[in-house]
């Protein structure tokens, strides 16, 4: 099976967005979602699944540097939950970590301002989780 997916970073006050090409071979960013209200946030994405055909989604799990489920994933799962009782698409959890320090590091590299970017880190770490994803299938197995 082809078709996009959707990858996301998903934090307390924003969600970095991210879609890959229809062959699921690159990634590209989407604009971040405010996360202030969770029926707006499932308002919001369910505009996107439809605009962009999504038929899988992955979003990225904070574990930490030791492998363990900390506070912050915690809240991740319950939000997996909640989007899995939501949409039936397939929907995973992948390793994000280090992806929110990549996406500052990028920020830094292009002359700008992490701190003063939010939405730009946001969108490039979920274009980080969705490609190290889309890296790990081999291409024949692109489903």
């Amino acid at each position: 099976m082809q078709g996009r997916i959707l990858g996301i970073d998903y934090g307390k006050k924003r969600i970095g967005l991210a879609v890959s090409d229809p062959m699921r071979k690159i990634a590209q960013g989407l604009p971040t979602l405010t996360n202030s209200n969770l029926a707006q946030v499932f308002t919001d994405l369910e505009n996107i699944i439809s605009e962009h055909e999504i038929k899988k989604i992955v979003i990225g799990l904070p574990i930490t540097m030791k492998a363990e489920v900390g506070k912050a994933a915690q809240v991740t799962n319950k939000f997996v939950t909640a989007l899995k009782d939501r949409f039936e698409l397939p929907t995973m959890v992948w390793d994000e970590r280090l992806t929110s320090v990549l996406a500052r590091r990028t920020m830094r590299e292009l002359g700008k301002s992490p701190s003063k970017n939010k939405n730009k880190v946001d969108e490039i770490a979920a274009i980080l989780i969705l490609q190290s994803y889309l890296d790990s299938i081999p291409h024949s197995f692109k489903d």
